[in-house]
């Protein structure tokens, strides 16, 4: 079951792309975070949604708000995609315990093994304020993204 509005994030921490902890509750009482969860690194729908995050960075990695890519990818293969690709926020492996996080937000598709594209938009005090999930499939959009931000400022 997917973690509703109005209900507290569960915190986690993962590795990103250059093997440094992030917690959830490292950005508690500082910024708001979106949560992006996607299926695999070097995938067409998945690039085309983290090169909009990355042409936006100023939008969604500032004072006031931090981007947390995540996927089931190894702390290897998103330096490679961050590397390639000029990604510069964080890119947290939710690799193992396979797909915990992912599952905790309710978003892990068991019958593929990857997350399907949930982004969950946090306050901060952690409280989910917004949120989209798609099929793996189902590109999100920015402007959505942009429009949830606003809406909670």
């Amino acid at each position: 079951m997917s973690i509703e509005v109005g209900q507290n994030a569960p915190d986690f921490e993962l590795t990103d792309q250059h093997g440094q902890a992030v917690r959830l509750s490292d950005f508690a009482g500082r910024k708001n975070v979106l949560l992006v969860f996607y299926p695999l690194a070097f995938s067409g729908v998945c690039q085309g949604e983290l090169r909009d995050l990355r042409d936006n960075t100023a939008e969604f990695c500032n004072d006031d708000v931090q981007v947390l890519s995540i996927s089931v990818d190894s702390m290897f293969a998103h330096r490679a995609w961050a590397d390639t690709e000029g990604l510069d926020f964080p890119l947290l492996s939710d690799f193992w315990p396979h797909g915990e996080v992912a599952s905790a937000y309710g978003v892990f598709d068991d019958t593929r093994g990857v997350a399907v594209r949930g982004t969950f938009l946090t306050d901060k005090e952690g409280v989910v304020r917004w949120k989209v999930v798609n099929p793996i499939s189902e590109a999100r959009s920015i402007d959505d993204y942009r429009k949830a931000l606003t809406d909670l400022s």
